[in-house]
């Protein structure tokens, strides 16, 4: 979700951070977009010589520049062009680089042709809808880092529009709805978006906004990342027939995969779309990166969700963040940090990552294994002391701490003492958090309790049973659908996520989690899934061999269409 990228000179154009006099390198340079690709929008976008074209945050000016060319090439007139196109672009000198450009096509209209000032501020002023196209690449700028007044205009205008803001929207969000209103009935948007617009639950309002405004809504993805030197996923947005909102209207939304960039822009927009299928849109908080599969894959998972043969993980646990402590360099310890203080009294067992649980189960010998391995897998605990006085080893190492700054640090900051970290107990399990390949659960049978790199489940039920039911293709294709990936390739599931995957309505005959145990640290996973698919999937929930056959097509197709992006961006 970063919104800051490296500069590199190949780039054309900088969209992030033009908002903010804040840290210049850490702010802005963000993402660029490559003059191929604002040439292969635009071309898409623009249908006629009368198109009248907007950039709503032209940085300097590849969009605008592309659009000249496309508009050139429909045999628009002299006549009026300075009309025909206008970019907005807040900081001054690259609204001069954007005009520079745009002599080349129109000589001195150009100077007409660019708005220096908030594009909120400028739509909020102008005549809506103007438009006939809009095109560009918004900045992708976090809501904290966003400043006022600009932030309250942009959320002023998403509420108008029928959207409800919150701390977590990122200002493209208010660009995107800000743009869509700008259109006139029958017009076209194509833009470069962040690909949390398919599974981020702050751009669910959108997602709706979206199939609501337009007939048919294109998106195009891409294995290969867009912005090489930015861990950012980003797709493209070709949104067809502007129209006045109406949650009746039917709107056809298609997904396009492309292996890369260049497969993309060598060929006309109508001819990559159109082996697309239409995908039926469920106007609620249903994520689009469904779109991947087919119609059919897609037909399986809305049954199943609907089937009072399945429920949700929330069902059998609660799925919690581990323990934030503030600052792990101090609260999490190695067994020679502790000796080298003499704290040992103070700690407790702790898993610290992921790779620390090695298959269905973790106890106390695997923890006793990390330990003797010097691996940083005890917790500095002092929240028991409950103001008691401290020893002397204890106090110098606090006053370690503090030589640090570790009590500056936010976390640190707002406990009384800084130093006691609040929520340590032992789940019953661990969920992860960040996953590669598959969603592991993890029994646990130690001692220990979890940072927050991965997730304490506490079970109302067996927690034995809860844990063996969700190894199947039931639950690992849920996990795809409901989780959210980033450009590394990585599968991450916060607890509300988690406690959305699909489990079977009763605790079936799934294989003893002991013996799912042995066999995933045998790298046979593959065994318990096969197992668990024959043993719940079919017996219990009464599942053909076709669709069990399809759930695990659907966990394959999403899982190596992540993990493809993660090779490629390695």
């Amino acid at each position: 979700m970063s919104s800051v990228g490296n500069s590199t000179p190949i780039r054309s154009r900088t969209h992030c951070g033009r908002y903010t006099d804040l840290d210049a390198d850490k702010l802005r340079g963000g993402y660029y977009t490559s003059a191929s690709l604002a040439a292969w929008l635009s071309a898409w976008a623009i249908r006629s010589a009368t198109d009248k074209v907007l950039e709503p945050s032209c940085g300097d000016g590849a969009f605008l520049d592309a659009a000249a060319s496309r508009l050139e090439r429909v045999e628009l007139n002299d006549d009026g062009s300075s009309k025909q196109l206008l970019g907005v672009e807040i900081l001054e000198a690259e609204a001069v680089k954007a005009r520079r450009r745009l002599e080349h096509h129109y000589g001195a209209q150009a100077s007409g042709m660019v708005h220096v000032g908030d594009f909120f501020d400028w739509w909020a002023a102008t005549n809506q809808p103007s438009f006939d196209v809009v095109i560009g690449n918004p900045p992708f700028i976090r809501y904290q880092s966003f400043p006022e007044p600009h932030r309250h205009r942009a959320m002023e205008i998403m509420k108008l529009l029928g959207l409800a803001p919150n701390r977590l929207t990122n200002i493209w969000v208010p660009f995107v709805a800000a743009a869509t209103a700008s259109l006139r009935p029958g017009g076209r948007l194509a833009l470069v978006l962040p690909a949390e617009l398919l599974q981020v639950s702050y751009a669910a309002q959108l997602r709706s906004f979206l199939t609501d405004r337009f007939q048919c809504v294109h998106l195009v993805s891409c294995n290969e990342l867009f912005f090489a030197n930015a861990e950012q996923e980003v797709i493209l947005l070709l949104a067809d027939g502007a129209q006045r909102p109406s949650h009746e209207s039917t709107c056809e939304v298609t997904l396009t995969a492309a292996a890369t960039v260049a497969e993309i822009v060598d060929q006309p927009a109508t001819e990559l779309l159109s082996g697309a299928a239409p995908k039926a849109v469920k106007h609620d908080s249903e994520k689009w990166l469904k779109f991947f599969l087919s119609n059919a894959e897609i037909g399986l998972m809305r049954a199943l969700r609907a089937s009072n043969q399945t429920t949700t993980l929330k069902t059998f646990a609660d799925v919690n963040v581990g323990v934030v402590t503030g600052r792990n360099q101090f609260f999490v310890l190695r067994r020679s940090d502790i000796d080298r203080h003499d704290i040992q009294e103070h700690t407790v067992p702790l898993v610290s990552r992921s790779q620390h649980l090695k298959g269905a189960i973790i106890d106390g010998s695997d923890w006793r294994q990390l330990a003797k391995a010097d691996e940083r897998v005890h917790l500095l605990d002092l929240e028991p002391l409950n103001g008691s006085t401290l020893t002397p080893e204890l106090e110098f190492y606090i006053r370690h701490g503090e030589r640090m700054n570790v009590h500056h640090g936010y976390k640190c900051s707002i406990r009384t003492p800084w130093y006691a970290v609040p929520a340590v107990w032992k789940p019953d399990a661990f969920v992860f958090r960040q996953i590669y390949d598959f969603p592991r659960m993890v029994l646990n049978n130690s001692d220990a309790t979890a940072t927050d790199t991965i997730h304490r489940m506490k079970c109302r039920r067996s927690p034995e049973q809860t844990v063996a039911n969700t190894y199947t293709h039931l639950t690992a294709a849920s996990a795809e659908i409901e989780g959210r990936s980033y450009g590394g390739g990585v599968l991450e599931l916060e607890p509300t996520e988690a406690t959305n995957l699909l489990m079977p309505t009763e605790l079936g005959d799934a294989m003893p989690v002991d013996e799912c145990d042995q066999l995933i640290r045998q790298n046979q996973l593959a065994d318990v899934l096969r197992h668990n698919d024959h043993a719940i999937l079919r017996a219990q929930l009464g599942l053909s061999s076709r669709e069990c056959s399809q759930l695990k097509t659907i966990w394959e197709k999403m899982r190596d269409r992540r993990l493809s992006r993660r090779r490629r961006s390695s």
